[in-house]
């Protein structure tokens, strides 16, 4: 099982135990209004969440969204990793906090991981998306080096912000 390490954060493999922590980010305010709903509801569809998406990510592509867990405690605050879209012609970076460790920088520590892996596996150039209106995802995606490649068109006539940075 893959895990990378950083000064604060461990990120490894999603497991379906990790359920009761999806459930909860996947209902949070912030997670709803920045990425969307994802109508789970459950611990049951939390469980299929992970098995259907990270760990099904894991044996398609060898990468895929990892739990971010603060080492001082052992608790998973987010999430942080690659994720292959059809919706786009290339791998890209996904994260989210859980809203109670939002601005302590666990966003940008894990995100540098995740690129530093990017690089290991070889990939090129890697793709970010993200809602207009999230400033400080943004202004996260610039400071890791993503330049704006402007809007693009997203589900339901919906439009997200493109970001690329070539590794």
């Amino acid at each position: 099982m893959l895990t990378l390490e950083t000064e604060r954060l461990l990120l490894r493999e999603m497991t379906v135990k990790d359920a009761p922590f999806m459930l909860r980010l996947l209902n949070s305010e912030g997670f709803i209004n920045n990425i969307g709903d994802r109508g789970v509801r459950t611990l049951m569809q939390a469980e299929n969440y992970i098995i259907e998406g990270p760990i099904s990510s894991y044996q398609q592509h060898g990468y895929g969204m990892y739990s971010i867990v603060l080492k001082a405690s052992g608790e998973i605050i987010g999430l942080a990793g690659l994720v292959r879209r059809e919706q786009l012609p290339e791998t890209d970076l996904g994260y989210a906090l859980l809203p109670e460790f939002l601005g302590q920088g666990y966003a940008l520590e894990a995100s540098k991981a995740v690129l530093a892996h990017a690089k290991q596996l070889k990939l090129q150039t890697l793709l970010a998306i993200v809602n207009h209106d999230n400033q400080a995802s943004r202004a996260l995606l610039t400071k890791l080096g993503f330049e704006s490649q402007g809007t693009m068109p997203w589900a339901e006539d919906d439009e997200v912000m493109l970001y690329k940075i070539t590794l």
